[in-house]
């Protein structure tokens, strides 16, 4: 991730105040955690309420007011009319494999050869329903083998040869938690990228702390950084 030199890099306690911010489950593990404890270094008098929460419960408090901005997979978003939203990066979707697949060997791999293989489905922060869009915009169908909601058991199952899967880069780790190498390829076909963003009540304006909250994301990533 390229991040921005413009982002605040020393303290500022002019600004004060408290804001509530919405997190999916993938932004919360893997994409939060450092600009969250950067944001509070940098504005010691702006307290977070950071609140984990699936993003139609997300979507819910943006739009009855429990939650003043969110960061979540906005490429998930679905009431576009009543919350806006930024992006801050795109993940791109890739094949992981495990050691010394056949698929490894090819130079170009598609959806059609991953469709005969064994496949490992996550099913958290909405991933199903999106792999089944392009999965079916494709006319192919995975030979799903198990379907789980934990990321870290997608990467041992595949680590251990039980399937591959397709997944962002983002939540890519090369061993799994038993110390086995996870290797990953381009897929040629029509797979979106998993968008990280802000998102937030379009009819409100946002409290001074919530701009700055938003701002600081905003000079942190230069545009939609890809991944």
């Amino acid at each position: 991730v390229n991040e921005a030199t413009s982002a605040p890099l020393t303290e500022d306690t002019a600004h004060s105040g408290h804001i509530r911010v919405g997190v999916t489950y993938t932004v919360a593990g893997y994409f939060m955690p450092r600009h969250y404890a950067r944001f509070l270094r940098n504005y010691p008098r702006i307290s977070v309420d950071l609140r984990e929460l699936p993003r139609e419960a997300i979507e819910r408090g943006l739009v009855d007011r429990t939650l003043d901005i969110a960061v979540m997979l906005v490429s998930n978003l679905a009431d576009k009319t009543r919350i806006a939203s930024e992006t801050l990066l795109r993940s791109r979707r890739r094949l992981w494999l495990p050691v010394e697949h056949p698929l490894l060997n090819s130079e170009n791999v598609t959806l059609a050869d991953v469709a005969l293989e064994p496949y490992v489905m996550l099913t958290v922060d909405e991933a199903m329903h999106t792999a089944g869009k392009y999965w079916t915009h494709a006319g192919l169908e995975p030979r799903m083998v198990v379907k789980t909601s934990s990321v870290e058991a997608v990467r041992s199952m595949v680590a251990a040869g039980m399937g591959v899967t397709v997944l962002s880069d983002m939540v890519y780790r090369p061993w799994s938690l038993e110390g086995q190498r996870i290797e990953t390829r381009n897929v040629i076909g029509d797979i979106p990228s998993m968008d990280v963003g802000l998102a937030w009540n379009r009819s409100l304006q946002q409290t001074p702390a919530t701009r700055v909250f938003h701002d600081f994301m905003s000079m942190t990533f230069s545009g939609a950084a890809a991944m």
